[in-house]
């Protein structure tokens, strides 16, 4: 971030959404302000607070997308909530609150898979360690029946002659078996963590959950304190086994504590929130009781975006810092039906403007995760050419913008309904196309959407 500025930032969102000029600007500026902000004296770093942006526009036009990859831009921790999820305090549903919970977890799934990184070649070679120690113990807990049934075979033995192999010796070879990737469908006992893939699952206030049986791989070595509910047995192929206790010695490697605090500190200035449908929670005032669907929910979101303290369960963190992104359609009220304390926590709206016919031709094709890519790339996995003629994506274009003239205007979301009509014959049969090259041009899509458009009652169709 701190070589892009605004025009740069506007640039990289050019790649992933058409149009919408005036709200690049207004989020590229507030990119470049959080950057600012870093280079200013303490005192005042700490009064420059983010210029909320309330986004106004029909659906389908980008306002999400274009939040979404501003967070993507800045790797900052991102949550998309809906207004309607959440009633006053007091009644049943979700407390405005959780809107800062669901951003810190996000914050430390980041923070955690980024370390994870940093120690994963440590944490496989200890996972290998303890796999040749499960293999040894399971050869010789198999040896020892052997014996017992009458049985004289050495399991573990040398390659040159039939003298019993050494421990250490025992273990050298399973270790070069299991470097080479020949022991990789063998099936061994281990035991696991309960909830070892998750991240902090393992650990609680200094210990680590699962430990209390002890584990055969750290008898020796005394490592792993003992608390918390035991550890479950699981027979699972070699494969598995590494990836399972790849993740458990990971866990052990990392400073919890210090993630925490960094997760918290990564949401308290990078964070981003997006709540959508804020124009519902604009309804008109009911004089009788409270309404905890609308004005009610209002206020509750004022301390939140105007700034306060939420305890989380990696402390406490302040949303003073936070940007917030509201949106809407406004189609039946407009930004100044909001209470007038919550329009002054947007002090930026940005209209976005409707799709045009010219604009959904754009969408399909100029993007770099366009409609037309992602289906050419899904019909190569069966060796199958798909390839869009422009008289193709523009008719396509076109019974988009029809149908979001004759229905309910869902903007750029109507593109998936015709895709999907027009391919679904090439999806259904493709895996017998293999090595066929198939053009969509106007005719192609004609006949294959048939009296789609030509039927007034559509509402099957809707996404």
């Amino acid at each position: 971030m701190e070589n892009l500025t605004p025009r740069a930032i506007v640039r990289e969102l050019d790649k992933y959404i058409v149009g919408q000029e005036a709200a690049k600007k207004a989020v590229a500026i507030a990119l470049r302000n959080r950057e600012r902000r870093w280079s200013l004296p303490r005192e005042m770093k700490e009064e420059v607070m983010p210029k909320n942006i309330l986004l106004i526009g029909p659906s389908g036009v980008g306002k999400t997308e274009l939040s979404r990859r501003m967070a993507a831009l800045m790797d900052a921790p991102f949550v998309v909530v809906e207004a309607t999820k959440f009633t006053e305090v007091g009644y049943v549903g979700r407390d405005v609150e959780s809107i800062v919970h669901d951003l810190v977890d996000t914050s430390v799934s980041h923070v955690y898979e980024t370390k994870l990184k940093e120690v994963e070649g440590k944490a496989e070679k200890l996972a290998n360690e303890k796999i040749v120690h499960y293999l040894y113990q399971q050869r010789v807990s198999k040896k020892k029946k052997l014996v017992a049934k009458g049985r004289t075979e050495v399991v573990t033995k040398s390659s040159t002659d039939s003298e019993e192999l050494t421990p250490g010796l025992a273990k050298r070879y399973l270790a070069r078996a299991l470097s080479g990737h020949k022991l990789e469908e063998e099936i061994i006992e281990i035991e696991v963590s309960p909830g070892a893939d998750s991240p902090f699952a393992d650990y609680r206030g200094g210990c680590y959950y699962g430990d209390d049986m002890g584990d055969p791989a750290d008898e020796e070595s005394g490592e792993g304190k003992r608390c918390g509910p035991p550890r479950r047995r699981r027979k699972v192929t070699v494969r598995e086994a590494r990836r399972i206790l790849s993740r458990q010695e990971a866990n052990k490697l990392m400073d919890f504590d210090e993630l925490g605090d960094v997760a918290l500190k990564h949401a308290e200035n990078y964070g981003v929130v997006f709540i959508d449908e804020l124009d519902k929670l604009a309804s008109p005032p009911i004089e009788i009781g409270r309404d905890i669907s609308g004005e009610g929910v209002q206020r509750d979101l004022l301390p939140i975006i105007e700034g306060t303290s939420v305890m989380t369960r990696c402390g406490m963190i302040k949303t003073d810092h936070i940007l917030f992104i509201g949106a809407g359609t406004f189609y039946r009220n407009k930004p100044s039906d909001l209470i007038p304390e919550l329009q002054g926590r947007f002090p930026l709206r940005v209209e976005l403007k409707a799709l045009t016919q010219e604009d959904l031709e754009k969408i399909l094709v100029e993007p770099q995760n366009s409609l037309c890519k992602q289906y050419q790339a899904l019909m190569s996995t069966e060796n199958v050419e798909l390839t869009f003629a422009p008289e193709g994506v523009k008719e396509i274009a076109r019974l988009a913008a029809l149908m979001n003239e004759r229905m309910e205007n869902i903007g750029a979301r109507r593109l998936h309904t015709i895709m999907e009509k027009v391919l679904e014959e090439l999806n259904f049969t493709a895996g017998e196309q293999a090595g066929e090259k198939v053009v969509v041009d106007a005719a192609y899509v004609n006949s294959h959407m048939g009296d789609l458009i030509k039927n007034e009652d559509l509402s099957r169709y809707i996404l």
